[in-house]
Order: C-alpha cells, then structure tokens, then sequence
C-alpha cells in the first residue's frame, strides 16, 4: 500500500468519527458510540471506505494505552482510601457475578468446556468483558441531580474505579492462562512480581516525579517525560511479565494521579487522545466488527449477553451493598449505577481480539450493551430518586 493512503484513511475517520460522536452527543448517548458507529459504516462490512492496516492497528494500540494511562490518572487515591473497605467489597461482587454469569452464558449457548481448554478460556473471556464499569455516565446523571457527593455517589464512585482495577487484574490472569506456554503458578508468580516491582519501582518515581514538578511546575517537560514513563510501563509489562500492555500503562497512571500537576498532565493527554489516537481506537472497534456473520444465533445471543451483563451488575454490587447496611433503595441505587458500560469493556474486548480469545462478530454484543446500559442507567436512576423525594 502506498504511505499518502494513510493520510486518506485518517482524514476519513477523523470526520466521521467526530461527526458521529457529535450527534451521538445530540442523542445523550457516550460519544464512544458514535465512533464505533463510524468505524463500522466506514469499514469493509458497510461503505469500504476504510480498510484495516497495520498502521491503523498501531495506532489504535497507543489510543487504548493513552486512554488507560488517563483513567489511571483520574483516579483518587484519597477518595479511594476513605470509602476503600465497602466500596472493595462492592467492587469484588461486582466483578466476581458479572464473570460467573457471562461465562455461563457463552457455554449455554456453545456447551461446557474442560478446564483449561480454548473454549474454557472463550467462555471465562465473555465474562471478563463484563466485569468492566464505566462511571462516567453516573457520573454525569449524580451531577445533575445533585446527589454526586452523597454516600451513594460516593460509594459508586470508588467502587467503579476499583472494579476495573479487579477487571484488569482478572483480564490479565486470563490472558496469561491462555498462553500454552504458561502454567497457572507462573501466571501467578508473574502477576505478584509485576504488582510488586510497580509498588516498589512506582513509589520512587513517585518521589521522582514530585521532586522535578516540584522544581519545574506545570511545564511541558513534565507530560512528555510522564508520557515516556506510559509508554515503557506499557512495554514493560508485556516484555518482562507477560501482562497486558494496557495494565503496565494503567499502573503508570496511577503512580502519578497524586502529583499537583496530575490533571495537567490529563490535559496535555487529552489533547493527542481527543484528536486523533482516541477517535482511531473507536473507529477501529467499528472496522473489526463482523456484522456479515451475524445470524439469529448471534443476535440471540446479544440479547442474553446485555440482559445477564445488566442483570449480574444489579445483583452483585446491590446485594452486597445490603449487606454492607445500606438501605434496600440506596443498595439498588448502587447496583443500577454500577451496571453502565464503556471504554474499559471495549479495551478488554480489543485485548480479547488481539490475543484470539474473542472473534469480531461479538463486538456487536459489546456495542450493543455499551448503547443500551448508557440509555437506561440514568433514566432509572432518576426514577429511583424521584421514588425517594416523592417518599418525603
């Protein structure tokens, strides 16, 4: 192929992509749809305006890491710490139902697998997929109802952050299952050892890190060297470890969202996420995603997948927030505002794809639980506390 196609191939899905995410906006749905949205009418299965090359792959890989590398960078450690004990545990269940309930769909549909085998691993990966919470929507749908800094909000809040903490961990240990060359000890051994050599290694960067803002505040020095420390955190975990490349920039983010100039840096992130290695990654979900081989089966299968996947969230986080003493109502607050879907889910398929424990035909699933989990948690959200002031 000749080099000036790419330029073609970029400028087609910049345009889409934010023309879509624009009017996905319009519709107050996630901008991330509308992208996927683009990538699929602009891809083989649709138009063909867009081909997938091993450019476009490339440069969807650094989108999924500078996106992780941001979420590790929003994150509280502070907010963390304080509701850390309740929030874990609803986090925990949260992770633990999903995974359970997505793995027993896949094999209700496509029969029980022995332990080990690739189609054991297939089915655990569908749940996997599921355990991933994107609270942004919540977010958004507490802000305006003014109830974000409530114990509720707070509570979900945290325990989203730690959910996809758990689902990463869980998606490495899986991936790593997966490699015929790797047993469960080494797995595990790998995955303690990386954690470890991230809490050792990360909090004298940390010191590092703090000295030089310190010296030199909100500069452009300090995102490009925060950028380089992503991008070998990324290498590093899958060179030395086998752990995916998303987790080593994810634990790159964390090490740094205590720094002052934490959101600076998100800022100066955001820029080259926003505009161009964001929309590829999106985009690229749309043109790996197979809608040719999707038959009844597959439809069928959809609908259980985003039935199960908003039906466990509910279950896991809302019975275990009972348990932890909160109200019945607060407690199904919690599970309905756990059970949205995004970013995080659409990673964890990507990583799926890339390592053949999913095939692109089960995008349309994800896309589709992504779309109808973003549409219906703040609408019951706002019915269950419009329920409580009518209680007053």
């Amino acid at each position: 192929m000749e080099t000036y196609y790419l330029f073609k191939d970029l400028a087609i899905i910049i345009v889409f992509a934010k023309f879509f995410g624009i009017l996905a906006r319009k519709c107050k749905a996630p901008q991330v749809v509308g992208e996927i949205i683009a990538g699929l009418l602009i891809g083989p299965s649709v138009l063909g305006f867009v081909n997938q090359t091993e450019f476009l792959n490339g440069m969807a890989e650094v989108g999924v890491v500078l996106l992780m590398f941001s979420a590790g960078l929003e994150t509280d450690l502070k907010e963390l710490l304080k509701t850390g004990p309740v929030a874990f545990l609803i986090a925990c269940a949260g992770v633990f139902t999903p995974l359970l309930g997505g793995t027993l769909l896949y094999m209700g549909f496509y029969g029980t697998a022995p332990w080990g085998s690739e189609g054991f691993y297939k089915a655990v990966f569908i749940g996997v997929v599921m355990t991933a919470t994107s609270v942004s929507i919540t977010v958004e749908s507490l802000r305006e109802m003014g109830k974000l800094k409530g114990k509720v909000g707070t509570t979900i809040l945290s325990a989203a952050i730690i959910d996809d903490v758990i689902g990463i961990i869980v998606l490495t240990f899986v991936v790593g299952f997966k490699n015929p060359d790797s047993n469960p000890g080494k797995v595990v051994l790998s995955t303690v050892l990386f954690f470890a050599m991230a809490l050792v290694v990360g909090f004298i960067l940390f010191k590092i890190f703090q000295g030089f803002d310190n010296r030199y505040p909100h500069t452009r020095r300090i995102p490009i060297i925060s950028l380089a420390l992503c991008f070998f955190f990324a290498y590093a975990a899958e060179k030395f470890f086998g752990i995916a490349d998303i987790t080593g920039a994810y634990v790159a983010g964390i090490i740094l969202c205590s720094m002052r100039d934490s959101s600076y840096i998100e800022e100066k992130m955001e820029v080259s996420s926003y505009m161009i290695f964001g929309p590829v990654f999106f985009a690229s979900i749309g043109l790996k995603t197979n809608i040719e081989n999707v038959d009844g089966n597959i439809l069928l299968f959809s609908l259980g997948f985003v039935i199960v996947a908003l039906i466990t969230k509910i279950i896991g986080c809302g019975l275990m927030a009972k348990l932890c003493r909160f109200r019945f109502q607060d407690s199904l607050k919690i599970g309905v505002g756990m059970m949205t879907r995004g970013e995080v889910a659409l990673i964890v398929a990507q990583k799926g794809l890339s390592v053949g424990l999913l095939t692109p035909v089960y995008f349309t699933s994800v896309i589709l639980l992504i779309i109808v989990s973003s549409i219906m948690t703040p609408i019951v959200l706002k019915l269950l506390y419009a329920k409580d002031s009518a209680a007053l």
